[in-house]
């Protein structure tokens, strides 16, 4: 879970000139962090590309804090990877 942490926050830190301060887990996409909805869009893109973890629309949707992409990413990847062996 580290990595995917300091994955989506550097890309937050690069991508979206967020500052470092801002990444906690509690923190809302939205409101604490800044982002509209065309960021998150472009977030997931990002995370698809670099991950490998494609976020559907629906699971997407219920993502409201930093902590729901983390969980997300980790979820899937997982799931992936249990469909992979």
């Amino acid at each position: 879970m580290d990595e995917i942490i300091s994955i989506v926050n550097k890309m937050l830190e690069e991508e979206f000139e967020i500052d470092p301060d801002l990444l906690k887990p509690e923190a809302l996409l939205y409101e604490d962090l800044g982002l509209d909805s065309l960021d998150a869009v472009d977030l997931i893109v990002m995370v698809d590309k670099q991950l490998g973890v494609r976020i559907k629309e629906e699971d997407a949707r219920s993502i409201r804090t930093l902590e729901d992409v983390y969980k997300t990413i980790k979820e899937l990847a997982k799931t992936a990877l249990e469909k992979n062996c």
